[in-house]
């Protein structure tokens, strides 16, 4: 088994850091961040969770996006239990159809999701924003998850989960600075999630690793595209999909961390869930020149959920990564915990090497 150590600090970020963006929110939790270094800093992108205070056990009070008179404001909207028994609340997340008319459905997020960046010198001490950084617009009503971050040509490319009625689809933001943001629109349609764009051209295409999500015929696994302007994406192929064989991924998989280039070839840190919803974090090496090619791929959890801060929270028994850094041979992992906090655990490349198994082509 591959040799992690979390930081002693963890988790480095909680939810009481982060201030409320309103103050009738609360912050529910600050997880999933993208991971880049900039002017010799480590930046984390984190996704920010907030929900309404509210008192009343009978009523479930939604906050999302709507543009009213041109302008994107937030609105709230107040669902009494008792008036609606064919809607299931036992998810304190959201709001589900009870499936008696038809496959169950979410109807409504209890909370609202947007970006704030923390900064750091060592990567372990961060300063975080004290008003979002980003925040969702109309197209993206129920908020704003999970941020990527890749670095190509001078820019950074920052892939998310945009969320509203139409379901979840991937969204495309382009800075320079971290202060002035390019909004480029969905590039892969719901219900699609967790896209990690590989940071350089390979051969004449980029490469993205995507997670549609079929709803009949299926498994929610990873697939890989091709795109020749980071834009537009086709030429989609299966890539990983859940197994029986491992317990630890029967329920779905999908990317984490953006592809790293090492000496053996891509290095990628997925993400890997049960059908109990016991996330853990998994390796895969690809080819330098056909990232398609699975050439080994770690038997067991490089990462899984054991300490207190992983186990419970919002949401507990969850590791879940968007961004790595690779420094001195070392593998640095941001993670979020139990879907409320920020973690950072360490580990030896050479050992996550020794960790891989081949596979058969």
């Amino acid at each position: 088994m591959t040799a992690i150590r979390r930081c002693e600090q963890n988790p480095l970020i909680i939810p009481s850091q982060v201030k409320p963006s309103r103050e009738d929110f609360k912050v529910e939790g600050v997880f999933n961040c993208g991971v880049t270094k900039y002017q010799g800093e480590v930046i984390l992108l984190c996704r920010v969770a907030e929900s309404v205070h509210n008192t009343e056990e009978d009523k479930v009070v939604i906050p999302m996006v709507k543009k009213i008179d041109g302008v994107e404001t937030i609105v709230v909207e107040t669902i009494s239990k008792s008036e609606h028994p064919d809607y299931d609340f036992s998810d304190s997340r959201s709001v589900w159809t009870n499936g008696e008319n038809g496959p169950r459905k979410i109807l409504y997020l209890t909370s609202l999701s947007h970006f704030r960046i923390a900064r750091s010198k060592d990567g372990v001490n961060f300063t975080i924003s004290e008003t979002p950084d980003i925040f969702p617009e109309e197209s993206e009503s129920w908020g704003i998850e999970d941020p990527r971050i890749t670095f190509i040509n001078g820019a950074y490319y920052i892939t998310y989960t945009s969320v509203s009625c139409y379901g979840a689809s991937t969204s495309l933001i382009v800075t320079k600075d971290f202060v002035e943001y390019d909004r480029k629109g969905i590039i892969f349609a719901a219900e699609n999630k967790d896209v990690t764009i590989f940071p350089e051209k390979i051969g004449d295409s980029y490469y993205a690793l995507n997670r549609p999500v079929p709803m009949a015929i299926g498994n929610p696994d990873m697939w890989i595209a091709k795109s020749p302007d980071l834009l537009h994406w086709g030429n989609q192929k299966h890539f990983l999909g859940v197994s029986e064989e491992s317990s630890w991924i029967n329920g779905r998989i999908g990317g984490g961390a953006v592809p790293i280039k090492t000496e053996k070839g891509w290095l990628v840190v997925y993400h890997a869930a049960d059908r109990d919803n016991r996330y853990c974090l998994g390796a895969l090496l690809l080819d330098f020149n056909d990232p398609t090619k699975i050439l080994a791929n770690t038997k067991h959890p490089i990462l899984e959920p054991e300490a207190i801060y992983e186990t419970e929270g919002f949401f507990g028994n969850v590791v879940f990564t968007c961004g790595v850094l690779l420094e001195e041979e070392t593998l640095i992992i941001y993670y979020g915990a139990a879907d409320d906090k920020i973690c950072r655990a360490d580990v030896a490349l050479c050992d996550v090497f020794d960790d891989l198994e081949s596979v058969e082509s």
